[in-house]
């Protein structure tokens, strides 16, 4: 999504495209006034966003017509956490809209039945202070370290929001289903690194994770929001052109991401669509890791 010809970004080739390097550790949630003297460590994330931000509505960001903030990853779940503050900072007259491609983490215990995930992202809410950040009302209700989950925020993001996630996510698999503590012994090793090395068992495994996962996608069916969940064994596909836009990109719906994107940014067709399970859909790149 950020090449700058029609042929392959039809929608967004002649919008200004800004990419913000991710240099905070908690998606850009981070407000702590201490430092420590031994590390210089700054855990300072959501000032590094307010400064990029104010940088670039001086820079003419004050006069756009259109704005999306957009994120793969880690960069995908800022655009979740902070999508009501992005349009808050633009005038009332920008259409301001978001986009998470690979951010849906999800609360999911390990494949030996521990919580692993909700205690790591618990400490990064700690650590950064980051519950400044999130929503008051979520924060009220859940805590910070659970409204730190997308699962758990979204009902209460305003601002329109499209979603990108395979349902088994790569990232999520390795580091949410089966990380190395709940995997001591390496039986997930080849199957994390090639979904087509699975046993019969693990398949079965991945499967429900899949339900998992579309079951904490519930909150998100409000008419301004899209979605485009397929069952590709990846993570982050809208700054890989070859997954973006090309000949043989994935497609739900006959439709591809760049087409989706555009159609519901645009508004010209809503896009709402959740792959059959995996390996059913032939267009996916799944992928394997060395």
């Amino acid at each position: 999504m950020f090449h700058n010809k029609p042929k392959y970004n039809p929608d967004f080739y002649d919008w200004n495209r800004i990419k913000v390097r991710y240099c905070d550790g908690s998606s850009f949630t981070g407000d702590v006034e201490a430092v420590d003297p031994k590390t210089n460590l700054h855990f300072r994330g959501a000032r590094i966003f307010r400064a990029v931000i104010d940088d670039l509505l001086a820079k003419g960001m004050k006069n756009a017509k259109n704005a999306m903030l957009a994120g793969c990853s880690a960069g995908g779940l800022t655009s979740i956490l902070q999508c009501d503050n992005f349009r808050s900072l633009l005038p009332p007259t920008t259409k301001v809209k978001c986009l998470s491609d690979a951010g849906f983490f999800i609360n999911a215990k390990t494949v030996i039945g521990t919580s692993h995930i909700e205690g790591f992202y618990a400490d990064v809410v700690k650590t950064h202070g980051s519950a400044k950040v999130l929503s008051p009302a979520c924060v009220a209700k859940l805590g910070p370290g659970l409204c730190f989950f997308p699962q758990n925020m979204v009902e209460y993001i305003k601002t329109p929001i499209f979603l990108i996630n395979a349902a088994y996510d790569s990232w999520q698999v390795k580091n949410i289903l089966a990380p190395g503590v709940a995997d001591r012994k390496g039986t997930w090793r080849e199957c994390k690194l090639d979904i087509t090395k699975c046993s019969t068992a693990q398949l079965n495994i991945l499967q429900g994770y899949r339900l998992e996962f579309l079951k904490a996608l519930d909150g998100f069916g409000t008419p301004s929001r899209g979605m485009f969940i397929n069952s590709c064994y990846s993570h982050c596909q809208t700054g890989i052109q070859e997954t973006w836009l090309r000949n043989d990109s994935p497609l739900l719906g006959n439709t591809t991401i760049a087409k989706a994107v555009g159609d519901w940014y645009y508004e010209r067709n809503a896009f709402k669509k959740i792959d059959c399970p995996y390996p059913c859909d032939k267009t996916c790149h799944n992928r394997v890791f060395d």
